[in-house]
């Protein structure tokens, strides 16, 4: 017994000592993802300082704007609203269909369910840069000129993915109970996917939009070939766009300190616009987690 004991504290002294290791681990972790991003955060307000007025967000760029004279990126915000709200829709509107499909009438392991799976994991790890070249030769082959549309197409295809995966795992936590209980209720596939299947998975939707939405915020490598630039605010789709991304580029290859100064305080906006969107997502999904069945 005696020997028997000692060999049970050993084991439990072991334990707490591994699970020391990996709390400090998590700590330590934690600690320096935050210390991470405040300095990036604090980088770029300290370097945008001297631009940070007004007048960057209520202008568009004027005569000379890119030699350090008046003038804002009105142009890039709406811009890039513009593109990642219309994408954002876009990708939606293909993402959901896609979804209701694999959950509701393919099995969860059917060969086919897999293939997709994996083919829309395979699309989420390719470069965005890819799908603006992609984008670039649908334009050459349509002879299509860089736009709002083209870029919103673009921006879409990125989105997909990333759209349909969150959207399909939070389904797929959705309880197969309530769906055989609509099922005994005498409810088709249809009405239990979009009726019930899709009200228990409203938060996870909502914070799948948001996530996308914020993706397409920030890209700026797949609509550098298809969304064109422009300094004025796109009224048409078929007219060229400004973004943050691209504009932020553009002022940062300047010569001129004064320019320079504000692409440091266009990624502030850009920053604050995505952290905006964050904060949404959390109380979206807070706010609507209530309606779920646990």
């Amino acid at each position: 017994m005696a020997v028997h004991q000692i060999h049970v504290n050993h084991r439990l002294k072991k334990r707490r000592r591994a699970e020391s290791v990996f709390r400090f681990i998590l700590i330590a972790s934690v600690i320096l993802v935050s210390l991470i991003l405040s300095v990036i955060l604090v980088s770029i307000l300290w370097k945008s300082l001297p631009a940070l007025k007004l007048s960057m967000i209520l202008e568009t760029p004027g005569t000379g704007y890119y030699l350090g004279k008046k003038g804002g990126i009105l142009n890039a915000i709406v811009g890039s609203l513009e593109i990642a709200f219309g994408a954002t829709l876009i990708a939606l509107l293909i993402a959901l269909p896609i979804v209701i499909y694999l959950n509701t009438y393919l099995k969860r392991r059917s060969f086919l369910a897999e293939v997709i799976r994996l083919s829309l994991d395979v699309l989420w790890g390719i470069p965005s840069i890819v799908y603006g070249v992609f984008g670039f030769l649908l334009m050459l082959i349509l002879h299509l000129r860089a736009s709002l549309l083209a870029g919103m197409v673009t921006i879409a295809l990125v989105e997909l993915p990333i759209l349909s995966r969150a959207l399909d795992e939070t389904i797929r936590l959705v309880p197969a109970e309530l769906k055989e209980a609509s099922y005994a209720l005498g409810a088709s596939r249809w009405q239990t996917a979009t009726r019930v299947v899709l009200r228990q998975a409203l938060p996870g939707l909502i914070t799948s939009v948001l996530i996308a939405l914020g993706r397409g915020l920030g890209d700026g490598a797949s609509v550098l070939f298809t969304a064109g630039y422009t300094d004025r605010i796109t009224t048409s789709l078929l007219q060229p766009v400004a973004t943050l991304p691209l504009a932020i580029f553009f002022q940062l290859n300047s010569p001129f300190p004064e320019v320079q100064q504000r692409a440091f305080a266009s990624a502030n906006i850009l920053t604050l616009l995505i952290l905006f969107i964050s904060l949404l997502t959390r109380f979206f999904g807070r706010r609507l987690s209530k309606h779920k069945i646990r």
